[in-house]
């Protein structure tokens, strides 16, 4: 800060404390002149104060060199000193204020000095000072801004935990549910063993009785295979006798298709001879006609005759044999 803006800040602070515009404009004469080395002109005073006209520091300046030059005289009277002796005693008493005035003006810019050097430091202390408080500030905020955050996750965090609470709640209640309906199903179960237990043992008795049954049965079933082993039997020997009749007809059928191979080619030769005359060869086509239609009449009531054996072994082929039963209950 400079000398000037400091003379102006102890103005105003005078200006707060002086209302009258003529104590105001002393004060500052005072202030320029003693504190701070300057002798005060009018229009200095009026830069300062700017209050009141140009007359108002003129008057104010007037009185204070009055005022000064009367604390400046000093006069010495004793009745036994004469008039020479008071004078010259006077101006030294003079003398001695006008130096002792100047040493301590001397003294004041060196206090002065020394203030303003102490000033410059508490400034730059001031200036530290705010830096480290902006840094504070900073780290404040930056703390503020975790706070905050902080807070956001505190509530997060309980609104968690409340919801944990409710599906903990939710949990011990479907817990004590199950457990009812743990204990309702034991008490079922027991009634479900019992009705088992009475079911399981109609079962065995109805098994036994199925048993028997099936045993009964199975008997009967050896019976009715014994007899069908017989009745299969005597269709095996009709079956043969079948077989035999129908190789027998197989053979006539063979013997008769010779014969007629055998007719054929006679009819062949004959017609190759007789082609000489058409009377001939319409008599030779005549009894060929006729010997070969005997001979097809032949074959054709052979084959009746072997379908018909066939037919009936068919029919007295023996039938797939039956599964046995399967046993009702292991170990009957």
């Amino acid at each position: 800060m400079s000398e000037e803006s400091e003379i102006q800040a102890e103005v105003e602070a005078l200006r707060e404390r002086f209302s009258d515009t003529k104590a105001l404009y002393r004060e500052v004469c005072a202030l320029l002149f003693f504190r701070y080395g300057i002798t005060p002109t009018a229009s200095k005073l009026y830069q300062h104060v700017r209050k009141g006209s140009m007359s108002a520091p003129a008057e104010a300046l007037a009185k204070f060199w009055e005022e000064l030059r009367g604390k400046a005289r000093v006069e010495i009277d004793h009745p036994d000193l004469p008039d020479a002796l008071k004078q010259a005693a006077g101006q030294a008493v003079s003398v001695l204020w006008t130096q002792a005035t100047e040493l301590a003006r001397e003294e004041l810019a060196v206090l002065r000095v020394e203030a303003r050097s102490e000033a410059q430091s508490a400034q730059t202390d001031l200036q530290e000072a705010l830096q480290r408080s902006t840094v504070l500030e900073t780290q404040i905020e930056s703390a503020q801004t975790k706070v905050t955050e902080l807070e956001v996750r505190v509530q997060a965090l309980a609104a968690e935990l409340e919801q944990e609470r409710r599906a903990h709640a939710a949990s011990t209640a479907r817990g004590e549910a199950l457990s009812r309906q743990v204990d309702e199903l034991k008490v079922e179960q027991s009634k479900s063993r019992q009705h088992f237990s009475a079911e399981l043992e109609k079962g065995r008795a109805a098994i036994d009785e199925a048993a028997s049954r099936a045993a009964d049965a199975e008997r009967r079933a050896l019976r009715d295979i014994d007899r069908e082993r017989t009745a299969r039997a005597q269709v095996e020997k009709q079956l043969e006798q079948l077989r035999s009749r129908l190789a027998e007809a197989d053979r006539d059928h063979h013997s008769k298709l010779l014969e007629a191979n055998a007719a054929q080619t006679r009819l062949i030769a004959d017609l190759e001879n007789a082609r000489a005359s058409e009377v001939e060869s319409a008599r030779v086509n005549q009894l060929q006609g006729i010997e070969l239609q005997q001979a097809l009449q032949a074959v054709a009531q052979h084959k009746a005759e072997a379908d018909t054996l066939r037919a009936l072994v068919a029919q007295f082929q023996p039938s797939p044999r039956p599964a046995r039963k399967k046993k009702l209950a292991d170990g009957h």
